[in-house]
């Protein structure tokens, strides 16, 4: 039964392979929504399950034609049709299919977008928005000092630990995907925005959070005293936003695009940026180079007496 395998599928993600829980969330609203397309639930709440051996690769077209008819961007179909793809190779490898019907379908052609990232005086600006005079505002200086320092995710910032960082040194475990760990550098802004947070806004935060349920033992959390959430951190960036109205179209993810670029941009190797920002694959840390090359052509355009 089809149903049965995904849940075996879903363990095998969780358990073997620790894939982050926003991945193992992705593989599962992919999945349902494939499961509830191919065996529907009848009124009753039952399934007319369809034998896993019966899925080809015309079952997976269709569902893809569906998801291009109901207006689906490219990105989330392409992402829909990896999770099949990666679904399929399991019951491969566990000898329950003999081939991955997945693999005969196309991935829809995507542009690749490239990165958005700030200016250096534009990242440096809008990183001092923030009101030292206020709790919150300690709190978020230092975030974005943290984030801008070691070009680290929001997900990992946020799962941030006291144990993790090493104030003496300027380093910082980060735990990322798949649970891999790798030590980061941060300067003396970061180093100085955190003990100021440290010292005076979060031991107000912690007395917010009733004694039972307080965790010393976490950086960065909210005004409840409890651990800060991405979701937190995206609405922290968007509140500053709208004090900067010349800078658009920014995440918490650009300050992460715009420490690799100026990386780059200042002679760094392209490995070491690898490293840093925990790509598994070199290809992915290779988009910051079209970035610097737009940078270099927009230079020479305005330099160059005959550009």
């Amino acid at each position: 039964m089809l149903e049965e395998y995904l849940k075996q599928f879903l363990q095998h993600l969780k358990y073997e392979r620790n894939v982050s829980p926003h991945t193992l969330r992705n593989y599962t609203s992919d999945l349902n929504q494939f499961h509830d397309n191919i065996a529907p639930e009848t009124k009753g709440g039952s399934r007319e399950e369809i034998p896993v051996k019966d899925i080809d690769h015309i079952t997976i077209r269709e569902w893809m034609s569906k998801l291009h008819t109901g207006s689906k961007k490219k990105t989330s179909i392409a992402r829909k049709l990896a999770s099949l793809r990666t679904f399929f190779q399991f019951l491969v490898r566990e000898g329950v299919v003999e081939v991955n019907p997945a693999k005969l379908v196309a991935t829809p052609r995507i542009e690749r977008k490239l990165p958005t990232h700030l200016s250096i005086e534009d990242a440096i600006r809008f990183i001092e928005t923030p009101d030292l005079n206020t709790d919150l505002g300690k709190r978020d200086r230092a975030i974005l000092e943290f984030i801008y320092a070691t070009g680290m995710r929001v997900g990992e910032l946020v799962t941030l630990n006291m144990g993790d960082i090493d104030f003496k040194e300027k380093l910082v475990r980060v735990t990322g995907k798949r649970k891999k760990q790798r030590i980061l550098p941060f300067g003396d802004p970061a180093l100085q925005s955190l003990l100021h947070y440290i010292d005076e806004a979060r031991p107000i935060f912690l007395e917010n959070c009733p004694p039972a349920e307080r965790d010393e033992k976490i950086v960065f959390l909210n005004y409840q005293g409890t651990r800060i959430t991405t979701r937190s951190v995206g609405r922290m960036v968007d509140k500053y936003i709208k004090r900067c109205p010349d800078i658009k179209n920014i995440s918490p993810h650009s300050l992460r695009h715009s420490f690799a670029t100026h990386l780059l941009d200042s002679g760094a190797d392209l490995r070491d940026i690898q490293e840093l920002l925990g790509h598994a694959r070199l290809s992915t840390t290779q988009i910051y180079t079209h970035v610097s090359m737009e940078k270099l052509i927009e230079v020479y355009d305005k330099a160059h007496p005959k550009a």
